[in-house]
Protein backbone atom coordinates (compact mmCIF):
# COMPACT_ATOMS: atom_id res chain seq x y z
CA UNK A 1 0.00 0.00 0.00
CA UNK A 2 1.37 3.48 -0.45
CA UNK A 3 -0.28 7.41 -0.57
CA UNK A 4 -0.49 8.76 -3.51
CA UNK A 5 -0.97 12.21 -3.82
CA UNK A 6 -4.43 14.03 -5.71
CA UNK A 7 -3.17 16.69 -7.18
CA UNK A 8 -7.48 17.97 -6.70
CA UNK A 9 -9.58 17.33 -4.38
CA UNK A 10 -13.19 16.73 -4.98
CA UNK A 11 -15.41 19.14 -2.73
CA UNK A 12 -16.62 15.86 -1.15
CA UNK A 13 -13.79 14.49 -0.39
CA UNK A 14 -12.71 17.63 1.64
CA UNK A 15 -15.69 18.30 3.39
CA UNK A 16 -16.71 14.30 3.58
CA UNK A 17 -13.76 13.35 5.51
CA UNK A 18 -13.51 15.96 8.13
CA UNK A 19 -17.25 15.48 8.58
CA UNK A 20 -16.60 11.63 9.29
CA UNK A 21 -13.64 12.68 11.91
CA UNK A 22 -16.12 15.04 14.03
CA UNK A 23 -18.48 11.85 13.81
CA UNK A 24 -16.15 9.91 14.55
CA UNK A 25 -15.05 11.76 17.92
CA UNK A 26 -18.82 11.85 18.87
CA UNK A 27 -19.33 8.24 18.37
CA UNK A 28 -15.69 8.19 20.49
CA UNK A 29 -16.89 9.92 23.13
CA UNK A 30 -20.34 8.62 22.95
CA UNK A 31 -18.37 5.29 24.31
CA UNK A 32 -16.19 7.07 26.92
CA UNK A 33 -19.58 8.16 28.51
CA UNK A 34 -21.05 4.92 28.60
CA UNK A 35 -18.08 3.31 30.04
CA UNK A 36 -18.24 6.45 32.79
CA UNK A 37 -21.57 5.00 33.86
CA UNK A 38 -23.75 7.97 32.22
CA UNK A 39 -26.05 8.46 29.28
CA UNK A 40 -24.46 9.64 26.08
CA UNK A 41 -26.62 12.00 24.84
CA UNK A 42 -27.68 13.54 28.24
CA UNK A 43 -23.47 13.73 28.66
CA UNK A 44 -23.55 15.79 25.57
CA UNK A 45 -26.70 17.93 26.01
CA UNK A 46 -24.86 19.02 29.27
CA UNK A 47 -21.87 19.89 27.83
CA UNK A 48 -23.65 22.10 25.00
CA UNK A 49 -26.10 23.99 27.77
CA UNK A 50 -22.80 24.54 30.10
CA UNK A 51 -21.05 26.35 27.24
CA UNK A 52 -23.81 28.19 25.53
CA UNK A 53 -27.33 27.50 27.97
CA UNK A 54 -26.94 30.88 29.49
CA UNK A 55 -25.55 33.97 29.04
CA UNK A 56 -23.09 33.41 31.69
CA UNK A 57 -21.99 30.23 30.24
CA UNK A 58 -21.15 31.94 26.58
CA UNK A 59 -19.35 34.56 28.02
CA UNK A 60 -17.25 32.09 29.91
CA UNK A 61 -16.84 30.18 26.49
CA UNK A 62 -16.08 33.48 25.06
CA UNK A 63 -13.60 34.41 27.88
CA UNK A 64 -11.55 30.83 27.43
CA UNK A 65 -11.51 30.90 23.81
CA UNK A 66 -9.40 34.09 23.27
CA UNK A 67 -6.12 33.53 24.36
CA UNK A 68 -6.86 29.98 22.50
CA UNK A 69 -7.43 31.90 19.37
CA UNK A 70 -4.11 34.10 20.17
CA UNK A 71 -1.89 30.51 20.67
CA UNK A 72 -3.71 28.69 17.80
CA UNK A 73 -2.66 31.83 15.51
CA UNK A 74 0.59 31.46 16.59
CA UNK A 75 1.33 27.49 16.11
CA UNK A 76 -0.83 27.96 12.60
CA UNK A 77 1.79 30.68 11.83
CA UNK A 78 4.50 29.05 12.28
CA UNK A 79 3.44 25.26 11.48
CA UNK A 80 2.94 27.11 7.69
CA UNK A 81 6.48 27.78 7.64
CA UNK A 82 6.93 23.93 9.19
CA UNK A 83 8.73 25.51 11.67
CA UNK A 84 7.71 23.61 14.90
CA UNK A 85 6.56 26.12 17.67
CA UNK A 86 6.18 23.85 20.52
CA UNK A 87 6.78 27.18 23.06
CA UNK A 88 3.45 28.97 22.61
CA UNK A 89 3.10 28.65 26.60
CA UNK A 90 6.32 30.25 27.03
CA UNK A 91 5.89 32.87 25.20
CA UNK A 92 2.54 33.51 26.74
CA UNK A 93 4.15 34.54 29.86
CA UNK A 94 6.91 36.47 28.04
CA UNK A 95 4.09 38.70 27.29
CA UNK A 96 2.33 38.33 30.64
CA UNK A 97 5.29 39.26 32.11
CA UNK A 98 5.42 42.37 30.40
CA UNK A 99 1.95 43.15 30.56
CA UNK A 100 2.65 43.43 34.68
CA UNK A 101 6.16 45.41 34.30
CA UNK A 102 4.62 48.13 31.96
CA UNK A 103 0.76 48.02 33.24
CA UNK A 104 1.40 48.56 37.04
CA UNK A 105 2.40 52.30 36.79
CA UNK A 106 5.99 52.52 35.28
CA UNK A 107 4.57 53.91 32.20
CA UNK A 108 1.92 57.15 31.82
CA UNK A 109 -1.66 56.13 32.07
CA UNK A 110 -2.71 57.34 28.37
CA UNK A 111 -0.22 55.25 26.45
CA UNK A 112 0.33 51.66 28.97
CA UNK A 113 -2.41 49.65 26.84
CA UNK A 114 -1.24 50.12 23.51
CA UNK A 115 2.64 50.39 24.61
CA UNK A 116 2.03 47.26 26.91
CA UNK A 117 0.63 45.38 23.97
CA UNK A 118 3.42 46.03 21.93
CA UNK A 119 6.35 45.41 24.27
CA UNK A 120 4.47 42.07 25.12
CA UNK A 121 4.41 40.68 21.01
CA UNK A 122 8.09 41.86 21.23
CA UNK A 123 8.94 40.16 24.21
CA UNK A 124 6.76 36.68 23.05
CA UNK A 125 8.41 37.36 19.35
CA UNK A 126 12.37 37.44 21.28
CA UNK A 127 11.57 34.33 23.24
CA UNK A 128 10.95 32.23 19.84
CA UNK A 129 13.89 34.30 18.33
CA UNK A 130 16.88 32.09 20.19
CA UNK A 131 15.19 28.78 18.33
CA UNK A 132 14.40 29.64 15.12
CA UNK A 133 18.31 31.11 15.06
CA UNK A 134 19.46 27.80 16.75
CA UNK A 135 17.68 26.20 13.43
CA UNK A 136 18.55 28.24 10.45
CA UNK A 137 22.69 28.67 11.74
CA UNK A 138 23.36 25.24 13.80
CA UNK A 139 20.26 23.00 12.10
CA UNK A 140 19.34 22.40 16.45
CA UNK A 141 15.91 21.33 16.43
CA UNK A 142 13.28 23.54 17.12
CA UNK A 143 10.78 20.96 18.82
CA UNK A 144 13.37 20.01 21.30
CA UNK A 145 14.34 23.81 22.20
CA UNK A 146 11.16 25.60 22.37
CA UNK A 147 9.79 22.61 24.31
CA UNK A 148 11.78 23.35 26.60
CA UNK A 149 11.94 26.66 26.80
CA UNK A 150 8.40 26.41 28.41
CA UNK A 151 9.90 24.94 31.35
CA UNK A 152 12.64 27.37 32.13
CA UNK A 153 9.92 30.32 31.23
CA UNK A 154 7.95 28.56 34.43
CA UNK A 155 10.93 28.94 36.71
CA UNK A 156 11.13 32.13 35.99
CA UNK A 157 8.24 33.31 36.70
CA UNK A 158 8.11 31.17 39.93
CA UNK A 159 11.13 33.52 40.49
CA UNK A 160 9.85 36.37 39.61
CA UNK A 161 6.59 36.11 41.68
CA UNK A 162 8.84 34.95 44.74
CA UNK A 163 11.21 37.68 44.85
CA UNK A 164 11.41 40.84 42.41
CA UNK A 165 7.60 40.89 41.09
CA UNK A 166 5.90 39.34 44.53
CA UNK A 167 3.05 42.03 45.35
CA UNK A 168 4.08 43.10 49.34
CA UNK A 169 0.21 43.04 49.81
CA UNK A 170 -0.30 39.73 48.70
CA UNK A 171 -0.96 38.34 52.14
CA UNK A 172 2.39 35.95 50.68
CA UNK A 173 0.71 34.68 47.36
CA UNK A 174 2.92 34.35 45.09
CA UNK A 175 1.49 36.60 42.79
CA UNK A 176 2.26 40.24 41.29
CA UNK A 177 0.78 43.47 42.15
CA UNK A 178 -2.16 44.08 40.10
CA UNK A 179 -2.46 46.35 36.92
CA UNK A 180 -3.44 50.00 36.92
CA UNK A 181 -7.33 50.65 35.92
CA UNK A 182 -5.50 52.43 32.65
CA UNK A 183 -3.59 49.03 32.06
CA UNK A 184 -6.96 46.69 32.05
CA UNK A 185 -8.80 46.20 28.63
CA UNK A 186 -11.98 47.57 29.23
CA UNK A 187 -15.31 45.38 29.22
CA UNK A 188 -16.94 45.03 25.48
CA UNK A 189 -20.59 45.75 27.75
CA UNK A 190 -20.81 47.15 31.22
CA UNK A 191 -20.88 44.35 33.63
CA UNK A 192 -20.14 41.48 31.69
CA UNK A 193 -16.75 39.50 32.12
CA UNK A 194 -16.30 39.61 28.27
CA UNK A 195 -13.38 42.12 27.63
CA UNK A 196 -11.90 43.82 24.19
CA UNK A 197 -8.88 40.99 24.33
CA UNK A 198 -11.70 38.62 22.12
CA UNK A 199 -12.30 41.53 19.39
CA UNK A 200 -8.54 42.23 19.50
CA UNK A 201 -8.15 38.15 18.64
CA UNK A 202 -10.62 38.66 15.87
CA UNK A 203 -8.55 41.25 14.32
CA UNK A 204 -5.73 39.17 14.40
CA UNK A 205 -7.21 35.92 12.67
CA UNK A 206 -8.22 38.66 10.11
CA UNK A 207 -4.72 40.17 10.02
CA UNK A 208 -2.99 36.93 10.37
CA UNK A 209 -5.47 35.26 6.97
CA UNK A 210 -4.75 38.79 5.03
CA UNK A 211 -0.87 38.45 5.60
CA UNK A 212 -0.90 34.65 3.95
CA UNK A 213 -3.27 35.36 1.08
CA UNK A 214 -2.56 38.59 -0.01
CA UNK A 215 1.31 40.03 0.54
CA UNK A 216 4.94 38.64 -0.70
CA UNK A 217 5.95 37.48 2.64
CA UNK A 218 2.55 35.18 3.09
CA UNK A 219 3.28 33.62 -0.33
CA UNK A 220 7.13 33.16 1.10
CA UNK A 221 5.80 31.52 4.19
CA UNK A 222 3.71 29.31 2.17
CA UNK A 223 6.43 28.39 -0.14
CA UNK A 224 8.86 27.25 2.60
CA UNK A 225 6.28 25.04 4.41
CA UNK A 226 5.57 23.10 0.97
CA UNK A 227 9.33 22.94 0.14
CA UNK A 228 12.28 24.71 1.48
CA UNK A 229 14.74 23.27 -0.56
CA UNK A 230 12.97 24.17 -4.12
CA UNK A 231 12.04 27.65 -2.53
CA UNK A 232 16.10 28.19 -1.61
CA UNK A 233 16.39 26.80 -5.08
CA UNK A 234 13.91 29.79 -6.61
CA UNK A 235 16.07 32.36 -4.67
CA UNK A 236 13.82 32.81 -1.71
CA UNK A 237 15.42 33.86 1.27
CA UNK A 238 14.18 30.91 3.40
CA UNK A 239 16.35 31.40 6.55
CA UNK A 240 14.80 35.33 6.77
CA UNK A 241 11.24 33.87 5.86
CA UNK A 242 11.51 31.24 8.76
CA UNK A 243 12.71 34.42 11.16
CA UNK A 244 10.08 36.33 10.38
CA UNK A 245 7.66 33.90 10.87
CA UNK A 246 9.32 33.38 14.03
CA UNK A 247 8.73 36.65 15.24
CA UNK A 248 5.23 36.93 14.26
CA UNK A 249 4.18 33.66 16.07
CA UNK A 250 5.62 34.51 19.01
CA UNK A 251 4.34 37.75 19.08
CA UNK A 252 0.73 36.00 18.74
CA UNK A 253 1.89 34.05 21.87
CA UNK A 254 2.83 37.07 23.91
CA UNK A 255 -0.54 39.16 23.16
CA UNK A 256 -2.41 35.73 24.40
CA UNK A 257 -0.44 36.72 28.08
CA UNK A 258 -1.36 40.00 27.68
CA UNK A 259 -4.64 39.79 27.01
CA UNK A 260 -5.11 37.30 30.02
CA UNK A 261 -3.31 39.18 31.96
CA UNK A 262 -4.74 43.02 31.21
CA UNK A 263 -8.45 41.79 30.25
CA UNK A 264 -9.37 39.04 33.22
CA UNK A 265 -6.63 38.55 35.60
CA UNK A 266 -5.40 41.72 36.73
CA UNK A 267 -2.31 40.11 38.06
CA UNK A 268 0.46 37.64 37.15
CA UNK A 269 0.34 34.28 38.48
CA UNK A 270 1.63 30.89 38.10
CA UNK A 271 -1.68 29.97 37.17
CA UNK A 272 -2.11 32.21 34.48
CA UNK A 273 -2.60 29.60 31.92
CA UNK A 274 -3.62 25.87 32.70
CA UNK A 275 -1.57 25.21 29.08
CA UNK A 276 -3.12 27.34 26.33
CA UNK A 277 0.29 27.26 24.94
CA UNK A 278 -0.09 23.13 24.07
CA UNK A 279 -4.12 23.64 23.51
CA UNK A 280 -3.16 25.92 20.71
CA UNK A 281 -1.31 23.52 18.97
CA UNK A 282 -4.99 21.86 18.68
CA UNK A 283 -6.76 24.55 17.65
CA UNK A 284 -4.61 25.52 14.89
CA UNK A 285 -4.62 21.52 13.69
CA UNK A 286 -8.12 21.17 13.98
CA UNK A 287 -8.28 24.90 11.87
CA UNK A 288 -6.24 22.70 8.91
CA UNK A 289 -3.91 25.79 9.81
CA UNK A 290 -6.03 28.24 8.59
CA UNK A 291 -6.03 31.32 10.18
CA UNK A 292 -9.79 32.13 9.76
CA UNK A 293 -10.61 28.87 10.99
CA UNK A 294 -8.67 29.26 14.14
CA UNK A 295 -11.69 31.03 15.51
CA UNK A 296 -14.56 28.33 15.19
CA UNK A 297 -12.00 26.11 16.42
CA UNK A 298 -10.88 27.59 19.69
CA UNK A 299 -14.69 28.24 20.11
CA UNK A 300 -15.31 24.75 19.85
CA UNK A 301 -11.83 23.62 22.30
CA UNK A 302 -12.84 26.55 24.65
CA UNK A 303 -16.81 24.93 24.32
CA UNK A 304 -15.46 21.64 25.11
CA UNK A 305 -13.65 22.69 28.03
CA UNK A 306 -16.36 24.72 29.56
CA UNK A 307 -19.31 22.86 29.09
CA UNK A 308 -16.93 19.80 30.47
CA UNK A 309 -16.68 21.48 33.74
CA UNK A 310 -20.32 22.15 34.03
CA UNK A 311 -21.11 18.71 32.39
CA UNK A 312 -19.06 16.72 35.46
CA UNK A 313 -20.89 18.39 38.48
CA UNK A 314 -24.24 18.05 36.87
CA UNK A 315 -23.67 14.41 35.93
CA UNK A 316 -20.85 13.03 37.71
CA UNK A 317 -18.68 12.53 34.91
CA UNK A 318 -14.75 13.02 34.89
CA UNK A 319 -13.57 16.15 33.29
CA UNK A 320 -10.92 13.92 31.88
CA UNK A 321 -13.17 13.33 29.38
CA UNK A 322 -12.73 16.90 27.56
CA UNK A 323 -9.21 15.55 27.67
CA UNK A 324 -10.04 12.75 25.47
CA UNK A 325 -12.65 14.38 23.32
CA UNK A 326 -9.50 16.93 21.95
CA UNK A 327 -7.30 14.70 21.45
CA UNK A 328 -9.33 11.93 19.81
CA UNK A 329 -10.76 15.24 17.43
CA UNK A 330 -7.06 15.88 16.84
CA UNK A 331 -6.10 12.42 15.61
CA UNK A 332 -9.26 11.73 13.23
CA UNK A 333 -8.78 15.00 11.99
CA UNK A 334 -5.31 14.86 11.08
CA UNK A 335 -5.66 11.68 9.53
CA UNK A 336 -8.79 13.12 7.07
CA UNK A 337 -6.29 15.56 6.49
CA UNK A 338 -4.41 13.20 4.54
CA UNK A 339 -6.88 11.51 3.15
CA UNK A 340 -8.45 14.71 1.68
CA UNK A 341 -4.93 15.69 0.47
CA UNK A 342 -3.88 11.53 -0.32
CA UNK A 343 -5.13 8.17 -1.87
CA UNK A 344 -4.38 4.83 -1.01
CA UNK A 345 -3.52 2.54 -3.72
CA UNK A 346 -2.15 -0.80 -3.97
CA UNK A 347 1.51 -1.32 -5.09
Amino acid sequence: MRLEPIAQPTLARRLGFPALALLGTVLVGSLLAMIAGANPLNTFGLIVKGAFGSKFALLETLNRATPLIFTGLAVAVAFRARLWNIGAEAQLYAGAIMAVLLGTGALGAPLVLPISAAVAMLAGALVLLGPVLLKTKLGVDEVVTTLLLNFVMLLFVSYLLEGPMKDPMGMGWPKSAALIKEARLPRIATGLRLHWGFGVAIIAAVVVWLIQKRTTFGFEMRAVGQNAAAARFAGMPVNRVLVLTALLSGGLAGLAGWSEVAGLKGHLSLDLSPGFGYTGIVVAMLALLNPLAVVPSALFVAAVFVGSDSMSRAAGVPTYIADMLLATALLFMVLALQLTRFRVVRK
